[in-house]
């Protein structure tokens, strides 16, 4: 059975975002922020709908578990981020005036 790749996930939109303040896109660096954040937590309800669809026998176990891994990943990605950008501010504090 072929597997199609999954489009229209709120982890691709977490990714356009990064990589949007990666290149310096159009739109501030905030907005890239609170448009991951968003992401991770759309991402995180769509789990939580899955989750309740499986126990009420209308969704399919495997959809749920689908659900719930890019909700993960949705926030590895989000919590590499902000460890990059602490890191960051680590370094711009360390550097002599």
């Amino acid at each position: 059975m072929p597997i199609d790749r999954v489009q229209g996930s709120s982890f691709e939109s977490a990714l356009k975002g990064v990589s949007t303040m990666a290149t310096g896109g159009a739109g501030g660096f905030a907005e890239a922020l609170q448009g991951l954040v968003k992401s991770v937590e759309e991402s995180s309800a769509g789990a939580n709908s899955a989750v309740t669809g499986m126990l009420d026998k209308t969704n399919d176990v495997h959809d749920a578990m689908i659900a719930l891994q890019r909700a993960e990943m949705a926030l590895e990605l989000t919590v590499q981020v902000r460890n990059k950008l602490v890191a960051a501010y680590q370094d711009v504090m360390r550097m002599p005036v």
